[in-house]
């Protein structure tokens, strides 16, 4: 395989000087374990002053857990939890939620990624019928698995519709920063503002070493999210060393900086790409995914040159993504491999 960076995921991108910077400057003496140390306080601050000061918010390794805890926090078994199709919790956990919440996961298909009160409300029923799962939560990302960003008014119908119903919505925010960029607005305004309880906030994809966080404007529940968290093999030793990457992240506007860039990537490649007529751009293009289906004869050779994965191999879809260190030169000699692979076959 080619040494080129790729376009597969920005999960795949190194990390970002500035996290390096403070997770070295963390590695200072001993410090108190499990979170009662300085590096956390200052990072629950920073999130405080972009969240706003009255959640709650705790550390995890991954974003996976992030997920599935966050949500065992606010289910019993006997709940159901409705989300798209493509979400991440239904395709790539591995049925964690399955298993760790125990709760039943209700997928509904939705073309563009963005579930809509009208998709939801068939399924928003039978409360109090002990022979129905009963409904607890809605699962949205955002940006969404194929790419596209939810409006504020869009995440607003949605958590009206869920709190009216006596529901939660949680927010996979895996990359949040690059929906924020791309709508121009800070993250609270589309999290907690808009009506959000529980909150997966990413940092591994735009520049982070490891680390995710939990966020709950719902303060109601998640008092019991400590035990959950100890339990399931999530509570770091070490906390200091993702508290001071998330203070560094949060901080002097690098989570911006980093998804502005990203995003502004992606348009370029899409500008280079959305007029070849053997390429088929299938998503709206919003923040720093690119869904497109090309020739199956193309995509092996082009893998062995710039490795991205293919989304959907019944129809040829594939996905790129750019991430804060993907380099215009990166793009361009990409897009100059697409147009002669497409021209020697």
């Amino acid at each position: 395989m080619s040494n080129n960076k790729g376009f597969a995921s920005d999960n795949h991108s190194g990390v970002h000087p500035d996290i390096l910077k403070a997770i070295v400057s963390a590695n200072v003496d001993y410090t108190i374990a499990y979170g009662d140390d300085e590096y956390t306080e200052r990072a629950v601050k920073k999130f405080k002053e972009h969240f706003g000061d009255n959640i709650d918010v705790y550390f995890v390794y991954n974003g996976t857990a992030a997920n599935i805890l966050g949500l065992k926090t606010v289910t019993h078994s006997f709940n159901s939890i409705i989300c798209a199709e493509t979400a991440h919790l239904n395709v790539h956990e591995c049925c964690g939620p399955e298993k760790f919440t125990g709760c039943k996961l209700i997928t509904i298909l939705a073309s563009n990624g963005k579930l809509t009160v009208d998709q939801i409300e068939p399924y928003v029923v039978g409360f109090g019928d002990p022979h129905v799962a009963q409904p607890k939560v809605i699962s949205i990302t955002q940006p969404t698995e194929l790419g596209t960003v939810y409006t504020l008014k869009e995440i607003k119908e949605l958590s009206d519709f869920a709190h009216k119903n006596g529901m939660l919505i949680h927010m996979d925010g895996a990359r949040l920063y690059n929906a924020a960029a791309s709508l121009n607005v800070g993250m609270k305004e589309i999290t907690g503002d808009a009506g959000v309880d529980i909150l997966s906030f990413g940092g591994t994809k735009n520049g982070m070493m490891f680390g995710e966080a939990v966020i709950f404007f719902n303060k109601k529940v998640s008092k019991d999210f400590v035990y959950i968290r100890k339990q399931g093999m999530q509570l770091a030793s070490k906390m200091r060393f993702i508290s001071a990457q998330f203070e560094a992240f949060l901080s002097n506007d690098l989570w911006l900086k980093n998804a502005r860039y990203a995003n502004k990537m992606t348009q370029l490649l899409h500008k280079e790409l959305k007029d070849v007529p053997q390429i088929k751009i299938t998503q709206k293009v919003e923040a720093n995914a690119i869904f497109a289906i090309i020739p199956k004869k193309y995509i092996i050779p082009l893998q062995k040159e710039y490795f991205f994965h293919v989304f959907n191999e019944r129809t040829s879809e594939v996905r790129w993504m750019c991430s804060f260190d993907t380099t215009k030169e990166d793009i361009m000699n990409f897009t100059e491999i697409i147009r002669k692979t497409i021209a020697e076959k």
